[in-house]
């Protein structure tokens, strides 16, 4: 079996767990309770509230996203879930036929984002260029939204990436957000990864104010300690969402929900059936506390900025990408067979696991510290497989 929890596990993004998820898992497990509205397990969606506040102060979002305000957030299953549901209202707001509705990302930006326009029935979506660091260029998506315009199509969704995937690359959110106002797009921020970091005020700059964003999702599961499968989808403003998704049919309705006074997640998103899924980050926060979370993530990002520096040194290795977060991108100078050449060895030593990717038609390997008992020993070890096999 792939040990994913391994502390020498270093491949994609972690999908971590500790003994509180764990423990949170097993009683929710035990309890089985079906979520999918208010009067059929008050207290999963009374949790999933609660907790989804906390989580909106320790990560500093507008607080116009809490539950007491027109926003809310919700636990989905994972980030492309929460991606396809946002493509879903963005399209639901307009009359347009979808086949003349445009979706833009970045040439970085996650695989989901191709994959949810596709179910959600959209026939164009750009991939607009980068810039020298790979955030997206927002003079080019300036030009790409202008043509589509010039040729009559509507420009619906833009998705900026907060950590993209190969490099944890940062798009300029607040600038984006300027252009989806102007033209009355919906903006959707994916921080999937990175988001985890906005619990450590330093690293909140790289979120800008959030101004003119109307989703934002990240996943507990990739680095606060919260097993799979545990992702959270805020929106500003809930009526687009419940107008997009509300169907109530006969065997549904109850008098909580006739009352209007109680939330039921299940027009919050796709399914209809949910879990409990609260119930173990509520015990990850609960037993870490914020400062226990920050300094695992903090311990974390020191990490990857000491393996940063050890490859600056060292004249046989390239930087691809700055490390803003706890990503690692490197190449060999000899070329893609070395490189490809060093991410096989340590694969195959059995030790640890890294994986590769490419940009700008060259092979780099990624190194993505985040496991919950990874020490700087075990990044050490890397090091020297890393130097070993060079």
């Amino acid at each position: 079996m792939t040990h994913w929890q391994s502390p020498s596990w270093f491949a994609y993004f972690p999908a971590n767990s500790s003994p509180p998820a764990i423990l949170g898992e097993l009683a929710a497990a035990g309890l089985a309770v079906q979520g999918m509205l208010w009067s059929t397990s008050p207290a999963v969606t009374e949790i999933e509230s609660a907790v989804l506040d906390w989580l909106v102060d320790l990560m500093a979002l507008p607080q116009s996203w809490k539950m007491s305000g027109p926003g809310g957030g919700v636990i989905q299953m994972s980030a492309s879930d929460s991606t396809h549901t946002a493509l879903v209202v963005a399209r639901e707001r307009h009359d347009e036929p979808v086949d003349r509705l445009v979706v833009y990302a970045s040439t970085q930006a996650h695989s989901s984002i191709e994959k949810g326009a596709r179910v959600a029935g959209y026939k164009h979506v750009r991939l607009v260029d980068v810039d020298g660091n790979f955030a997206l260029d927002t003079t080019a998506l300036a030009q790409a939204i202008e043509k589509d315009v010039t040729s009559g199509l509507t420009p619906v969704f833009i998705v900026s990436a907060l950590g993209t995937t190969g490099t944890g690359a940062v798009d300029p959110i607040d600038a984006i957000g300027e252009l989806t106002r102007r033209y009355g797009m919906w903006h959707h921020v994916d921080a999937a990864w990175a988001g985890n970091a906005m619990i450590c005020a330093e690293h909140r700059l790289h979120q800008g104010t959030l101004e003119n964003v109307d989703s934002y999702t990240f996943n507990p599961h990739k680095w606060l300690f919260t097993n799979f499968d545990c992702n959270v989808f805020w929106v500003a403003d809930r009526k687009p969402l419940l107008d997009a998704l509300s169907i109530l049919p006969p065997y549904l309705r109850n008098e909580a929900s006739d009352s209007g006074q109680v939330v039921d997640y299940r027009d919050w998103h796709v399914p209809l059936g949910r879990r409990f899924r609260a119930l173990k980050l509520w015990w990850v926060l609960r037993s870490y506390g914020a400062e226990g979370l920050r300094h695992h993530i903090r311990e974390h990002i020191h990490m990857a900025k000491e393996l940063t520096q050890r490859l600056e040194i060292d004249d046989r290795f390239r930087l691809v990408a700055p490390t803003d977060f706890a990503l690692v991108s490197f190449s060999h100078v000899n070329g893609d067979a070395a490189t490809q050449g060093i991410a096989d060895a340590i694969n195959d030593s059995g030790k640890a696991m890294v994986t590769t990717s490419r940009i700008n038609d060259q092979t780099f390997v990624r190194v993505s510290i985040g496991q919950t008992r990874t020490e700087q020993r075990h990044v050490d070890e890397l090091w020297k497989m890393i130097c070993d096999f060079a």
